[in-house]
């Protein structure tokens, strides 16, 4: 499954996209298009025309996982149209697959400690 940690890479491409489309090319679409590396773990989101589906493309380490997405009720918050990627933090992404408003998650604002007690 999907492995939601801080640590996990997301990508949003803001662009939609013909949802035919299958592993091999969302792969090189994201080498040719976006200029990344689909092979590094990072969690490429896509859209369709219309805003209840969305394509997950990762690498897990064996091979390329693809996940579809489909709101039966609802429709996706997406970013605003535009040629390009957006990244999230984990719990953004973990919003935005729910069904959620992302943009009203904020990370927290924490001073680092001046020194230990």
């Amino acid at each position: 499954m999907i492995g939601s940690s801080h640590k996990v890479r997301v990508m949003v491409a803001t662009r939609p996209i013909d949802f035919r489309t299958g592993h091999n090319s969302l792969a090189a679409m994201v080498q040719n298009e976006l200029r990344k590396d689909p092979f590094t773990g990072t969690i490429f989101v896509f859209r369709a025309r219309k805003a209840d589906r969305m394509k997950l493309l990762y690498w897990d380490g064996t091979g390329l996982v693809m996940v579809y997405k489909r709101l039966e009720a609802h429709n996706f918050i997406w970013p605003a149209v535009k040629d390009g990627l957006m990244t999230m933090n984990a719990a953004q992404f973990d919003a935005l697959f729910a069904g959620l408003d992302w943009r009203r998650l904020r990370p927290l604002q924490v001073a680092a400690p001046q020194g230990a007690e």
